[in-house]
């Protein structure tokens, strides 16, 4: 699975893509997954404190008694998405998290049910799957 080189600190070329002539989850294979959930990781925890700041913002402005009812309605809807979105946010920074230890553990890019791999065409699409198509699809026909 995990090559010991070590992902975290290798340099790429630039515009690297993974390709299917590589030997799969390779060294650049997973610095390329790493840099990429690591920057998304980072940028929702930037943006995390934005929404926070919004919502509280918002529950100030409309527990102060400004505006009429139509003013209140809509804050009370703006408060209400801002927490929708924290909670997607939040969610989706919970998959990066464990993808990024699945890289730690060696089991990125492999299923968590067969321990197959994933395939790279999936992973690009997808880098926070889990299953293979075939995996998901079942699992998703049972619900």
């Amino acid at each position: 699975m995990a090559d010991k080189e070590n992902y975290k600190t290798l340099e790429l070329p630039p515009k690297y893509v993974p390709k299917k002539s590589e030997p799969y989850m390779c060294p650049q294979q997973l610095a390329y997954f790493y840099q990429l959930l690591t920057a998304q990781r980072e940028e929702l925890l930037s943006d995390g404190g934005d929404v926070l700041n919004a919502v509280r913002l918002a529950d100030k402005t409309a527990s102060a008694g400004v505006g009429d009812d139509t003013d209140n309605a809509t804050l009370e809807q703006e408060i209400t998405m801002n927490l929708h979105m924290s909670q997607r946010d939040n969610n989706l920074l919970q998959k990066i998290n464990a993808a990024l230890e699945r890289m730690e553990n060696g089991t990125f890019g492999y299923s968590v049910v067969s321990g197959d791999e994933i395939g790279l065409s999936r992973m690009l699409a997808r880098p926070l799957a889990t299953m293979t198509i075939e995996e998901q699809e079942e699992y998703e026909n049972r619900r």
